[in-house]
């Protein structure tokens, strides 16, 4: 067996725009992911907001009990029977923004628990409102202890997003099949994929190791 990137080469345009739209849509679903975590971790953390918490275990119990394909085939191909068509690039951010969600959401609910209860008392001794505490003193200790594993979902998302290439999205997978199209080279093709994906990957654990040590230098991550 011989093995020919010649396609791989003349491919590569494609598969650096692929690259780029891969980081965009992972970028955009991270935002989203962080924001709809952030909202869920802290409605799961008082059982006497009723609503709030049941209406946040429900979404962590469906979104992490069911495939993340199926859920973005329901926003591409079932939102459309009920007259909502959504541009495939929003069904993809949507998508990975709410299944990454579900997991940041406990994320960021064991990042606050790790906080000293001390702490909260303290603030409110000094006539701080529990909303007050929770913004001023919780909440910025809770985001630092909260970046390694916010990371990691980042990393995660990354090799999630091929999955948006079924939503004919041209990102990186998708350029990749493109050109075995053509090309027919199967192997070369998606080796080379994997290596873009593992460069992006491999940049973004970096980049995470990287501010964890800046951290732990200032002090401010244990």
């Amino acid at each position: 067996m011989t093995f020919d990137f010649s396609p791989v080469w003349d491919g590569a345009g494609t598969l650096l725009h692929g690259a780029a739209v891969t980081l965009g849509v992972t970028a955009a679903s991270l935002v989203l992911s962080c924001a709809l975590g952030l909202i869920a971790g802290i409605a799961r953390l008082d059982r006497r907001r009723r609503i709030a918490y049941a209406a946040a275990s429900l979404y962590l119990l469906f979104i992490r009990g069911t495939p993340l394909l199926v859920q973005l085939f329901l926003l591409f191909f079932g939102l459309p029977q009920f007259g909502i068509t959504l541009p495939a690039i929003v069904c993809a951010v949507l998508g990975l923004g709410v299944y990454s969600g579900a997991y940041v959401s406990e994320v960021v609910r064991g990042a606050i628990l790790s906080v000293e209860r001390g702490q909260i008392e303290a603030a409110r001794s000094l006539g701080l409102s529990r909303a007050q505490a929770m913004r001023r003193v919780v909440l910025p200790q809770a985001a630092l202890r909260a970046i390694p594993p916010l990371g990691n979902e980042a990393i995660a998302l990354i090799k999630n997003s091929a999955l948006v290439s079924l939503l004919t999205i041209s990102d990186l997978m998708h350029a990749g099949e493109q050109i075995i199209s053509v090309s027919y080279r199967s192997l070369e093709v998606y080796l080379a994929v994997a290596l873009i994906y593992l460069a992006m990957t491999s940049a973004a654990a970096t980049a995470l190791r990287m501010t964890e040590r800046r951290l732990r230098r200032g002090g401010l991550l244990r």
